[in-house]
């Protein structure tokens, strides 16, 4: 008889023959003395009992407790997972490190037995390939390289683990022939002394997910509120982890929440029963009444991947493109039409205009003004914002816009012209608004202050991406959760908010260059981010104060010019009216020569909340942003990753008065040979942005 115990992933074997045979050897060495023989069948029986205690034992673990063990390609993280009565659960290891345990993830839905989840099969597999995306948000390449387990349960439900250089992912899948009620999915994510985690935090599931990045110890979380994704781990030994979430369709975003010790519990918006009618169009259909489940699904489906990216330091932040391969592939079949670019917006701009003999506004002059200077400038769209029509009617343009006419200027001239819209108003007059807007010839969509992430608004979501691919339309979501693969899925879907971005320059603090510093670090990782780069109107921290109407930014002119290489966004926006462009000719020219897609990125230095020196590059062309917190900083970066060879590199510094007037810059162009050491001096929330030309 053998047995067969899992211990680590290995199989240990016990055999039975083995100690029979010590038994008989024993006995021989006594039965020569016949005064012997009584002992010896004692001892024999004696024996053969141990056995049957151990064998017992044995079957017993074996019977309650599976466990298995997951490598990532490198073998340097490892997970054991085990399921046993108490649900399944897993230890993340680096090398000898603990990372995390995550603690009893299930499932359990209308279906669900009180049984534990029985293994009937696993499964095993192996990826290594490099995938091209559509939109080169960060580079031309992406590595997609995992170890993956599946666990099949005798029940409807299966398991995946993927273990990644970069992290882990785990997602449920269900194969039931009917409908599936959720009634919650559950996950405890353990921690450990000494751990702190970054995170914004939310009083209740309805948010704009625009709230200040928190820093606290684990016990000082307050149990009683929302933390949404992504979340930053940091640990005692320095390792990042970050927890979000990928391929999210047709199912509630994932929140955490503290539990008062070392641990992080799961939760989830529930089902909308009713949803509030109220005066105001901004606030209308959030939710009011909710059921108490999280989702109604399709039976036979996968659900969303949870993520656990592991990196020793920040730089590992930057380079992880997990939320981008977990995500499902495109469904479109032609992508030719979609083109990232600069956009012009009226939202500040529009009142903000001079030196023109017309009255600025909301009017055909003021809208031909804008495409006039996109055109000048070689940026590819010009975004209506708010105030374009009645907010709560998208079918009729206000007094003294003519859209037939703009659109027609706009495409003489190769501009794309997008609207933006209230989403429930976009939802109640769907198909006559996306047919009008394909009318008049409307490249694009900003959609906003759908401020919620339950089943339904998820689906709205990608309702509004395929929607709008069918049209041939771009999409940004504001008001919006976190990326989690739809740009994949859907390509048209170029960027979205989720973050504190300039707009709130208009009304708060919050927008200041140690934010700046956290932004690469914590919401990047999740996917591109509409933040709106690049303002002229710059002020140091003790001239800095909201002014809603012309927003001035927090940080030197050479700083708000960097934020514009760091912050990717494949459609990213540009804040200040054609005016202020106009007079500030040698900046504008500058933005104008930056590209909005990249073949490569890489992170020269940084530090979250400090400073950051990110590096992109596009063709044979390099792009460096550098930035600082409210701290004076010389940065000396290597331009050993140039390939060997001499560049021109054309940069925008602090001026020498940048410290007390944040407008003060200063232009130059100088030759450098690939491997020097440039040395950065970077005046109190300053910054630093060049672009390196191959010479032939």
């Amino acid at each position: 008889m053998n047995i067969y115990v899992m211990k680590r992933g290995r199989i240990a074997i016990f055999h039975r023959r083995v100690v029979t045979t010590a038994c008989r050897t024993r006995y021989r060495s006594v039965s020569h003395r016949p005064e012997n023989c009584a002992w010896s069948e004692k001892l024999q029986c004696a024996l053969k009992k141990t056995l049957m205690l151990l064998l017992l034992s044995l079957f017993c673990i074996a019977g309650n407790a599976q466990q298995y063990t997951l490598e990532s390609p490198d073998k340097k993280l490892s997970v054991e997972i085990e399921n046993n009565p108490q649900g399944i659960s897993l230890k993340m290891m680096k090398r000898d490190a603990k990372v995390l345990g995550l603690l009893g993830l299930g499932m359990i839905t209308s279906q669900t037995k009180a049984a534990p989840l029985k293994v009937k099969k696993t499964k095993r597999s192996v990826v290594a390939e490099d995938v091209k995306p559509v939109i080169k948000e960060k580079s031309e390449i992406y590595r997609n390289e995992y170890n993956e387990l599946l666990l099949t349960f005798k029940s409807d439900q299966s398991l995946t683990f993927r273990l990644f250089n970069e992290g882990l992912a785990y997602r449920f899948s269900t194969t039931a022939k009917d409908s599936l009620t959720i009634i919650k999915e559950t996950l405890n994510i353990q921690l450990y002394a000494g751990d702190s985690i970054r995170f914004q935090s939310e009083k209740s599931f309805h948010s704009a997910y625009e709230q200040p990045y928190e820093f606290k110890k684990l016990d000082e979380l307050d149990p009683a509120r929302f933390c949404n994704l992504p979340l930053l781990v940091e640990k005692q030994d320095g390792t990042f982890v970050m927890v979000t979430e990928s391929d999210l369709y047709h199912y509630p975003g994932l929140w955490v929440k503290g539990t008062g010790a070392s641990q992080l519990s799961a939760t989830h918006p529930r089902y909308p029963k009713t949803l509030t009618k109220t005066n105001n169009p901004y606030n209308n259909n959030q939710v009011g009444d909710t059921y108490d489940y999280i989702a109604r699904v399709a039976g036979q489906r996968t659900y969303p991947w949870r993520i656990f990216a592991v990196a020793d330091k920040e730089e590992g932040l930057i380079n992880n493109n997990m939320v981008y391969l977990l995500a499902s592939p495109t469904e479109l079949k032609d992508v030719s039409w979609i083109s990232p670019g600069v956009v012009m917006f009226d939202w500040w701009g529009k009142n903000n205009i001079y030196g023109v003999d017309f009255k600025a506004g909301v009017n055909t002059e003021t809208a031909k003004y804008f495409i006039d200077f996109c055109a000048e400038k070689g940026f590819r769209y010009f975004l209506f914002d708010d105030g374009w029509s009645p907010k709560d009617d998208l079918l009729h343009p206000v007094a003294g816009l003519n859209m037939e006419e703009v659109t027609a200027y706009a495409k003489k001239k190769g501009v794309d012209v997008l609207l933006w819209v209230i989403w429930n108003t976009l939802k109640d007059q769907w198909q006559e608004a996306f047919d009008l807007f394909e009318r008049w010839g409307i490249k694009g969509i900003k959609t906003d202050f759908m401020n919620r992430d339950d089943q339904l608004m998820v689906e709205f979501y990608e309702a509004v991406a395929k929607k709008a691919a069918e049209k041939k339309m771009v999409v940004n979501f504001h008001g919006a959760y976190k990326p989690c693969g739809l740009s994949r899925k859907y390509p048209n879907v170029l960027t979205r908010e989720a973050l504190i971005e300039f707009e709130q320059s208009g009304v708060s603090y919050n927008d200041n260059p140690t934010h700046h510093n956290l932004l690469p670090y914590i919401r990047m990782f999740t996917g591109a981010m509409d933040y709106i780069p690049a303002t002229t109107r710059n002020a140091n921290k003790n001239d800095f104060k909201p002014v809603g109407h012309y927003p001035m930014g927090w940080g030197t002119r050479a700083h708000a010019m960097a934020l514009f290489v760091i912050l990717n966004s494949p459609m990213t926006m540009l804040p200040g009216s054609p005016s202020d462009y106009y007079r500030e000719k040698e900046c504008t020219d500058f933005l104008a020569k930056i590209p909005v897609e990249w073949d490569e990125t890489r992170l020269l230095d940084g530090k979250i909340g400090k400073y950051t020196a990110l590096a992109r590059r596009a063709g044979n062309d390099w792009y460096i942003g550098a930035i600082t917190n409210e701290e004076t900083r010389t940065i000396e970066l290597s331009t050993s990753f140039l390939k060997p060879g001499t560049y021109t590199i054309e940069m925008i510094e602090d001026g020498i008065n940048a410290g007390t007037a944040a407008t003060d810059y200063k232009l130059s162009r100088r030759r450098i040979n690939a491997g020097e050491t440039l040395k950065l001096e970077l005046a109190p929330g300053g910054g630093w942005v060049a672009r390196f030309i191959t010479e032939k």
